[in-house]
Order: C-alpha cells, then sequence, then structure tokens
C-alpha cells in the first residue's frame, strides 16, 4: 500500500466555533479532535495536519454527567518529591476554566509531535467571547 502525501500548503484550513452550554465535555471534545484530525474532510491523512482551527466558548457550561464533578479527579506533579497534587474536577473548573476541556481534548488527540501540534489549532474560552472574529468562524453543531 502506497503512503498517500498531501501537500500541506494546498490544504483548506477552516475555523469552527463550537459553544459548549449545556453539552457534556466529551462530546464536545470528541466532535473538537476530529475536526482537528482532518477526519471530516476527504483528503484525511493520518500522518499530516489537514485538519481545521476549533474554537470552542461557554467551556464553564458544559455538563459533566453523573457524579464526575466531585468524584473526577485531576492530577498533576511538581516534580520534586511527594509533589504529587490532585484536585477535582469542580476546583479545576474554578481555578482554570479551560483545563478540563483541554485535557479532553489532548486525551482524544495522538501522542507525540503531531498530536502536539493539532493542540495548537484548538482555542477554549471559558466564556462567550473569543478574539478570533476576523476568522470569520463557522458554527458546528455537536
Amino acid at each position: 500500500m502506497k503512503t498517500i502525501f498531501v501537500n500541506e500548503k494546498d490544504a483548506v484550513h477552516n475555523w469552527y466555533v463550537i459553544d459548549a452550554t449545556g453539552l457534556p465535555v466529551g462530546r464536545v471534545a470528541a466532535k473538537a479532535a476530529t475536526v482537528l484530525r482532518g477526519k471530516n474532510k476527504a483528503i484525511y491523512t493520518p500522518n499530516q495536519e489537514m485538519g481545521d482551527y476549533v474554537i470552542i466558548i461557554n467551556a464553564t457550561k458544559a455538563l459533566m454527567t453523573g457524579n464526575k464533578t466531585e468524584g473526577k479527579i485531576y492530577h498533576k506533579h511538581t516534580g520534586f518529591v511527594g509533589g504529587l497534587k490532585s484536585y477535582s474536577y469542580r476546583i479545576t473548573l474554578e481555578r482554570h476554566p479551560e483545563e478540563p476541556m483541554m485535557r479532553a481534548i489532548k486525551g482524544m488527540l495522538p501522542s507525540g509531535r503531531l498530536g502536539r501540534k493539532l493542540l495548537t489549532n484548538v482555542k477554549v474560552y471559558g466564556g462567550a467571547e473569543h478574539s478570533h472574529a476576523a476568522q470569520n468562524p463557522q458554527p458546528l453543531e455537536v
């Protein structure tokens, strides 16, 4: 089987905006990851960046089903001995409103260079305003 190479300069990158109000975090993240990878395009190539840009607004109003607001725990390590810090979804949402959505999207992207590059193509905002009006983003239904 031949490896397909598409000239990335010829690819058209569109901008989409997703309003996460009242939607589950995982569904919004799954839709964003699909568009970031470019799986919704006919020229999808798994080893190249062919996807679009995604803006997610109202990330603080996204729902977490069940008892996950208190039961879901995010961990980070400071790098020092005994430096493991754990925070619930509610506390993380209060301190950094974009963090739970970004972690959900990051988990759905490939690990490695391509995944890190694709993660720069998503912009998450806790409120309804964003600074990308000049790109004329199209609304995307989840």
